[in-house]
């Protein structure tokens, strides 16, 4: 069914466009046209204001509603985690799995490959170690880091599951698995790794295109070492995922990334964890305590496990606290990582042809309404510990 929406301001991916209106067809976006040459005969809305935005595309969700996937690594705890992020505007998702036992990743990949089919906004999966460096382990459980084998290369190359992300570290992954993997369609991003800049230098060429979470669990940058951070910053030929919440990463670093980077080569993530839309503030993984303290996420001893935002938090942080122009921001959240996971022939864009996944913003940032293949639903404000967020952030 053919319908029209006016109203509001279209970020189109790349710009914003004044006086437009979106015609959508079925399950994609049909053609955009000035508001005064709106179709006749198709049903229209008036939005009344406000962004008309792709839908926001996060490619690094451990949970949200209550849900970990590592705890529930089904097709029904994928759409729990996909519905409540939906409610803020994210429309496209991969479901991330961490470092866990055999059994629990075969789980995973499986209702991944599943939930494509079955869950709207399911884009694929993410798998998120154990392909690791424990000497950057972060919250994973170190008892479960292993280097990746052949058979892995195989089994993951085997899954027919969307979009496919794997994070590896080069002390883990050789740059002929990168290669083989990249070749066999698998994003590969290096990320939970102590790499010189060398080494990482070594594994990008190899195929690698992407970094997980900039700055957090990685070498870090110093002018004589500059690791696997300065090798990421250097290299335009990567993207970086970034976690803006104002305490994975401080404001000042941000900045440098965004001068390194430009929007091109930053893809905004949440890394957002079971409490965000809706879950308790405290739950254990993996047999440890993680509470919420003040907009974080914390062990025991203070390490940061995953994250309390969602990816629209993301988007509010990094206009409000660093002014950043919202369609720079936007971009960062939609068509830079759906070129990240090589999907931008179908999403992060608001043009004739593309996906009619989209969301509707107030001017206040608060989520109208989100569309996923051409059908609508409400958004909601963020409960749990996201809609304690921003609170935290302003009084910190």
């Amino acid at each position: 069914m053919r319908q029209v929406l006016f109203g509001a301001r279209l970020f189109d991916g790349v710009r914003m466009l004044d006086d437009a209106a979106l015609v959508i067809d079925g399950r994609r976006i049909a053609a955009i046209v000035p508001e005064a040459k709106r179709p006749d005969g198709a049903p229209c809305r008036d939005l009344g204001g406000g962004v008309l935005a792709p839908g926001l595309i996060d490619a690094q969700v451990n949970g949200g509603g209550g849900v970990l996937f590592n705890d529930i690594p089904t097709v029904e705890g994928i759409r729990t985690i996909a519905e409540a992020h939906r409610r803020d505007g994210t429309t496209g998702l991969l479901p991330t799995v961490v470092t866990d036992a055999p059994d629990v990743l075969d789980a995973a990949l499986a209702a991944g490959c599943a939930a494509v089919k079955a869950v709207p906004g399911v884009l694929g999966i993410h798998i998120e170690g154990p392909f690791i460096d424990s000497r950057r382990a972060g919250a994973h459980w170190p008892a479960y880091i292993r280097p990746l084998t052949e058979p892995d290369v195989a089994r993951i190359l085997a899954a027919k599951a969307g979009a496919m992300l794997i994070t590896v570290a080069p002390a883990a992954a050789s740059p002929q698995m990168i290669g083989r993997l990249s070749a066999g369609g698998a994003v590969v991003s290096i990320g939970h790794s102590d790499a010189t800049d060398l080494e990482a230098f070594q594994a990008f060429d190899a195929g690698a295109s992407g970094v997980t979470h900039l700055f957090n669990a990685m070498s870090p940058l110093g002018h004589r070492a500059p690791g696997v951070a300065g090798a990421a910053l250097a290299r335009p030929d990567v993207t970086c995922g970034l976690i803006a919440d104002g305490y994975h990463v401080a404001a000042t670093a941000v900045r440098v990334a965004l001068a390194a980077k430009g929007s091109d080569g930053i893809a905004l993530v949440s890394d957002a964890m079971s409490p965000v839309m809706g879950g308790p503030d405290e739950f254990m993984l993996q047999g440890r305590r993680v509470r919420h303290q003040r907009g974080r996420l914390v062990l025991d001893d203070g390490t940061l496990a995953g994250s309390a935002i969602t990816l629209m938090d993301a988007v509010r942080w990094i206009v409000r606290a660093l002014g950043v122009d919202l369609a720079i921001a936007l971009k960062m959240a939609t068509l830079t990582p759906a070129r990240l996971l090589r999907i931008d022939a179908d999403y992060g864009r608001l043009a004739p042809g593309f996906m009619a996944s989209l969301v509707h913003i107030s001017d206040d940032f608060v989520v109208r309404e989100t569309w996923v293949g051409g059908e609508s639903q409400p958004g909601e404000r963020p409960k749990g510990v996201s809609s304690r967020f921003s609170e935290a952030r302003d009084s910190d």
